[in-house]
């Protein structure tokens, strides 16, 4: 560890009061997940002593407490200040608009991959009708009506009245291209209506998964293909010295902020209990090595204080982990299953 990491490391661990050694140590490991050796832990002590930083206190038994001086508080909260303006450029604090964050998304290298995946996957053929199930702003129509081309039909289903006026705008002018207002709990089509259909994403934030999916049964005729996309939330994985912390921000976006979090690694035994063959399951792995490419998809800081105000996470924890991302070398992956299902006669 560098000489200047472990001075500041001390300064974080006397923020709230005078400790010993191995009381800075201990706080040390809550904050960064890591101990320090007992030369760079009393070096440091001696090094930031010299600079009038912190002060020794009276002897309390063998252990001899430090305090922080005037100084080390005045530095410690320049360098607070300092970390959270970077926090603030590196990380975005608000909510984005839905339809700006699923163009944003589907912009991504990540998207494309399991997206062209996806798309491989359906076989659609010319002439065939392809149901977008959860369509959003329409992403996705213009590809499925190339697929089926001139002599087919695209329509894209969603829930929300915004996602599908925004949808209709984008296919004007798409004669093969419908867009309809509904729920995937109650398709609004006859039984074997439908060739193809997809779900992208969508089946992680629905009410029913099971329900849902025995209305696409439903609804597709007899050799049909159903493909779905969706994340298993609980492989999400993002490095950092301390696991527990980590893991505390996977359990919190899985319990807390995705309706059905681990939706992925479930969605081929729901498709076989709907009365699907499932002939292909297929893990995508996106990973990430910018933290803002990844803060654009997950949303780092707003999710990590949800965490802290539901108890996942310490305050102080939370600041410490965030810090670590904005500034040192980054990493997270987090997996998609590309499920295939057919409807067997």
């Amino acid at each position: 560890m560098r000489t200047n990491d472990a001075q500041m490391l001390v300064l974080c661990a006397l923020a709230d009061g005078p400790l010993h050694g191995y009381a800075v140590n201990a706080a040390i490991e809550q904050v960064s997940g890591q101990r320090l050796g007992p030369g760079s832990l009393y070096g440091a002590l001696a090094r930031l002593e010299a600079k009038r930083l912190v002060e020794p206190l009276e002897e309390k038994g063998r252990q001899r407490p430090f305090r922080l001086t005037a100084a080390g508080r005045e530095l410690l909260e320049r360098e607070a200040d300092s970390m959270a303006r970077l926090s603030g450029r590196v990380f975005e604090s608000a909510v984005p608009d839905e339809v700006g964050y699923l163009d944003r998304l589907a912009a991504t290298n990540a998207a494309r991959s399991y997206k062209g995946v996806m798309l491989d996957a359906l076989g659609i053929r010319p002439g065939e009708t392809a149901l977008d199930l959860g369509c959003g702003p329409g992403t996705d129509l213009h590809t499925l009506a190339e697929a089926v081309g001139p002599s087919g039909r695209v329509i894209g289903l969603d829930s929300s009245r915004k996602m599908v006026e925004r949808a209709r705008t984008r296919t004007e002018g798409s004669p093969t291209v419908a867009v309809a207002l509904g729920d995937i709990h109650a398709l609004p089509f006859e039984d074997g209506a439908i060739d193809r259909a997809r779900t992208d994403r969508m089946l992680q934030h629905v009410a029913d998964p099971a329900r849902a999916l025995a209305e696409v049964r439903r609804v597709l005729r007899p050799g049909g293909r159903l493909v779905m996309g969706e994340p298993d939330w609980d492989s999400l994985t993002i490095d950092h010295p301390d696991l527990e912390v980590s893991r505390a921000y996977t359990r919190h976006v899985t319990d807390r902020v995705v309706r059905n979090g681990v939706i992925g690694r479930q969605l081929a035994r729901l498709a076989l209990d709907a009365g699907f063959a499932v002939p292909a399951v297929v893990p995508v792995v996106s990973v990430f090595r910018e933290v803002q490419a990844a803060d654009q998809v997950l949303g780092l800081q707003r999710n990590t204080e949800r965490a802290v105000s539901a108890g996942y996470l310490s305050a102080s924890a939370a600041q410490g982990w965030l810090d670590h991302l904005a500034t040192e070398p980054f990493f997270a992956a987090v997996t998609l299953y590309v499920v295939v299902a057919e409807a067997t006669a």
